[in-house]
């Protein structure tokens, strides 16, 4: 994966007149694992324009990579995964696959990933996480009336999450 840094700045005023400063950072997958669903959309802002973004099972199945193959915690991943599951979001398991073969611990593996195999996988993922670091790594980006529910983090939240993808 390229990192693009300092692409775009972006000067903003908020409710306060306060000018304050937006930093977006990019990051372009230039060796994407085939299998991912895309839809076209448009924006309106400078101008009217589509682009193509990926489909939601797509997106989360990237996720799930993520969540599975990183050595180290990362708390948005397991907050976006509360997202998804949350609305249902199925697993692009033909995506995930692809990529679990292409990165991670899984690399030039040929495995059957289904339900079962994501359920096994995630359920030991999850119980290898310290959940209070998780939550205290995402704690700074979560609205401030939403902060007290990382407090909840733990096995057992995330494994009812993993039973509700099927």
């Amino acid at each position: 994966m390229m990192q693009v840094g300092k692409v775009l700045q972006l000067n903003y005023v908020g409710k306060t007149s306060i000018v304050k400063k937006i930093r977006i950072k990019l990051e372009i997958d230039i060796n994407p694992p085939p299998g991912s669903r895309h839809e076209i959309t448009y924006i309106g802002f400078p101008y009217l324009s589509p682009i193509a973004i990926q489909d939601p099972s797509s997106h989360f199945a990237g996720k799930i990579h993520a969540l599975l193959c990183r050595n180290y915690i990362k708390g948005r991943d397991w907050y976006d995964f509360l997202w998804y599951t949350a609305r249902k979001t199925p697993v692009n398991y033909n995506y995930l696959g692809r990529a679990l073969h292409q990165s991670g611990p899984w690399k030039g593996m040929d495995i059957h990933i289904d339900q079962d195999w994501l359920r096994d996988s995630l359920s030991q993922k999850i119980n290898q996480v310290d959940w209070q670091e998780a939550a205290n790594d995402v704690r700074r980006f979560v609205p401030f009336l939403e902060q007290p529910s990382l407090d909840y983090w733990n096995e057992k939240v995330f494994l009812q999450q993993v039973d509700r993808l099927y």
